[in-house]
């Protein structure tokens, strides 16, 4: 899977799009740049580092806030161990991708903000991407399908 970063940071995957979907920049401004998602030095034994980055995907079938319709709860928490959401250190954004596609984007503010959020799909199948975004150490990912 290819990745792709504009200028103002967001990610776009597989191919860049004519212009971001989040600062309109045109897709000269996009750079195929593996890097710009950090991964784990060792995923078969995290570090705290990593345990702190990288996202918690929970899928919820029964929507809670519209129910008896098509929908899907994404619950994403950022950390197996909860991420510190201080002013020199914290958690910008979460971007939501459904099957790879950007969906949504979810600003956190430092100190009055936990580092999570949750997002309700009117669809019940395909694949989620949460990639979060920390002010020091840049973008990580999980993925889920629902």
């Amino acid at each position: 899977m290819k990745v792709f970063a504009c200028k103002c940071g967001h990610i776009e995957f597989n191919a860049a799009p004519d212009k971001c979907l989040v600062c309109g920049a045109p897709k000269t401004s996009f750079v195929e740049n593996q890097a710009a998602i950090q991964k784990p030095a060792n995923p078969a034994a995290l570090s705290e580092g990593d345990k702190k980055h990288i996202p918690k995907v929970v899928i919820v079938k029964e929507c809670g806030l519209i129910p008896g319709g098509c929908c899907t709860d994404v619950h994403a928490r950022i950390g197996e161990i909860e991420h510190v959401m201080q002013d020199k250190h914290y958690i910008r954004y979460l971007d939501y991708y459904l099957d790879y596609k950007f969906i949504s984007r979810v600003w956190l503010s430092p100190n009055l903000c936990h580092p999570a959020a949750a997002l309700h799909l009117n669809t019940t199948k395909g694949k989620i991407t949460v990639v979060e975004n920390c002010n020091v150490h840049g973008s990580w990912m999980a993925e889920a399908d629902i």
